[in-house]
């Protein structure tokens, strides 16, 4: 665990290399709501505290967002659209190999997911959406869920993957990298490109590569 940067791309920004992370961008009234998510909860979080901490009325913030669900709400899109742009670009950086696909994709989750910490641990918080909410907050994560396993197909089906049940295998994929916020704190010893390694390797295991 190694030093980190909670970052973020703007929207239809250029993206040139998706192993590089610039810095965040956000509202004042997005970044003091993602610092009191963050450390409170959303649940823990009052849009009074938010209020207080951008130094703006409760009123003038509702100007700005309908309530304190279309502040998470508009975090979680931002950073689950922005893991997808970057695992399709990572995707396209391998090529027709599934082997170096998969492994540019779980690369492109892991630095996303240590680099800016705060964005993905903020996902836990979904729970709190409404329903309407949870099914736009899950189909953009869909798009995710989509991209490997349509890797992790095409690899069984080339024989560079032996896999029994690509779908079940894309869930433990995924899962293993969404519990990434649950244990990687900054002041640790493993870089987040050193966290990034030991994942790929542990995915190609997972889907047989290293044995072929």
């Amino acid at each position: 665990m190694g030093s980190s940067t909670d970052d973020t791309v703007a929207e239809g920004a250029v993206m040139p290399d998706w192993r590089t992370l610039e810095p965040m961008e956000l509202t004042p009234i997005l970044s003091a709501s993602l610092d009191a998510f963050y450390e409170t909860g959303f649940h823990g979080t009052s849009v009074r505290e938010i209020a207080r901490r951008v130094g703006v009325t409760v009123p003038a913030l509702y100007y700005h967002h309908e309530n304190k669900e279309g502040l998470l709400i508009a975090l979680l899109e931002l950073s689950t659209s922005d893991v997808l742009s970057r695992a399709h670009a990572a995707d396209e950086d391998g090529g027709g190999d599934p082997v170096r696909r998969l492994s540019n994709v779980i690369e492109a989750i892991v630095l996303r997911m240590t680099l800016r910490a705060r964005l993905a641990a903020l996902e836990g918080e979904s729970r709190y959406l409404s329903p309407e909410n949870r099914q736009r907050y899950r189909a953009v994560r869909k798009g995710i869920e989509k991209l490997v396993r349509e890797i992790v197909e095409e690899g069984t089906a080339s024989g560079s993957f032996d896999v029994d049940d690509p779908a079940e295998t894309t869930r433990a994929l995924l899962g293993m990298c969404q519990s990434i916020p649950r244990w990687y704190h900054a002041e640790g010893t493993l870089s987040p490109q050193a966290v990034a390694k030991k994942y790929v390797d542990i995915a190609l295991k997972t889907v047989g590569a290293d044995a072929r």
